[in-house]
């Protein structure tokens, strides 16, 4: 007998590979129907209606109804972080299994971990911040420099506000395609919802990857000297 938590009914529900699908889905942060759910699993809409409800049991995921409308999506943070580090094991597990990053071209160059950018503009904007001395390592986080609080300030980001919310403020990430950190936390997200204002970045489609703009390879050249292909 263990006092430690019950994690093997989370597993399973993880584990099976159309719910694994759906979660992997919904870990943009945003809300999706059954019929887009049902697509990205590959399985019927009624196996789909079978697993969302175990998933919505599980406290995996969350049940929205909006008119006659029902939305689902991630049950919090804790959630796509979880997913996000079974994909670095995944990614690091036995040869038959070992991909080396997503698939599609464009969710390796810029993809959403939920609320803040990953990928390799993800790793490059914090290479950066850490380059220019805005932001120091500090173990699991990083800190705001005076000159990074200076620049977040012009660059439009208000930090005592991203301080206030009630979660890590400036968390290192370990981005699991790049296999090296990137900016997440409230100071992550900030940075990503600053992106997509700017027009820096815009959404491909309904899935994670991002599109960096002609607007935005300027922008990142000018103000941080990243220059991604």
């Amino acid at each position: 007998m263990t006092d430690a938590p019950f994690i093997a009914e989370t597993g399973a529900l993880i584990g099976d590979p159309a719910r694994a699908n759906i979660i992997a889905a919904l870990i943009d942060g945003r809300a999706r129907t059954a019929t887009e759910l049902a697509y990205a699993a590959g399985v019927s809409p009624q196996t789909t209606s079978a697993h969302l409800a175990k998933l919505t049991e599980g406290r995996l995921i969350t049940l929205t109804r909006q008119g006659r409308h029902r939305y689902y999506s991630l049950a919090g943070r804790e959630v796509a972080e979880a997913i996000e580090a079974l994909m670095r094991l995944a990614a690091n597990g036995p040869p038959r299994h070992r991909p080396t990053g997503p698939r599609d071209a464009a969710m390796r160059r810029a993809r959403t971990c939920y609320d803040h950018l990953a990928g390799r503009l993800g790793v490059a904007l914090a290479d950066a911040l850490i380059g220019r001395r805005y932001l120091r390592a500090q173990g699991r986080d990083f800190d705001v420099t005076r000159p990074g609080r200076r620049f977040f300030a012009d660059f439009g980001i208000d930090l005592d506000a991203a301080r206030g919310r009630r979660r890590a403020f400036a968390r290192s990430c370990l981005d699991w395609s790049e296999r090296r950190p990137h900016l997440a936390g409230a100071l992550g997200a900030a940075l990503a919802d600053r992106c997509l204002e700017l027009r820096w970045i815009a959404r491909i489609e309904d899935g994670r990857a991002m599109q960096i703009t002609r607007r935005g390879a300027r922008g990142l050249a000018e103000t941080l000297g990243i220059e991604i292909d």
